[in-house]
């Protein structure tokens, strides 16, 4: 009997041994093999025409319909600058309103135009609706 138990236990070990160079081998193979081609680099950034351009950019508040003009200046595809001035009748829609144009200017000047999405600007996060709604007006019209 302790012959049958070593040589089973013989067979167990070689079997064992044989599937950890097949897997090993696998990989070793795995690692060789050519890698797909880099896919093609991503289309070129869209092109805007230097200039002024301004656009009303409207949304809804809880307080009704309200909307912005803004106005950014481009200058090789970069905003260089941007005005926003709020048009809400509603006061505190025109509250929200002036602090998002206070602050949008650091988060949009010095970025391509085709880059901004704005969000949320000094706790103001309906008023950039409007915003998004103005700059997409603006690319349209300075695609160049």
């Amino acid at each position: 009997m302790p012959k049958t138990v070593l040589a089973l236990a013989g067979t167990s070990l070689t079997a064992l041994a044989l599937a950890g160079c097949a897997s090993a081998s696998s990989s070793a193979a795995d690692s060789t093999t050519p890698s797909a081609p880099a896919p093609a680099s991503s289309p070129a950034a869209a092109s805007f025409k230097d200039g002024t351009y301004s656009a009303l950019g409207k949304y809804v508040s809880p307080g009704g319909p309200s909307a912005v003009d803004v106005t950014l200046t481009l200058k090789k595809n970069v905003v260089s600058a941007v005005k926003v001035v709020p048009k809400a009748e509603n006061s505190t829609a025109q509250s929200y309103e002036s602090r998002f144009a206070s602050g949008v200017s650091a988060q949009v000047v010095g970025r391509r135009l085709d880059e901004l999405n704005v969000t949320k600007v000094s706790g103001s996060s309906l008023t950039s609706q409007g915003f998004d709604r103005a700059v997409e007006a603006i690319a349209a019209r300075a695609k160049g």
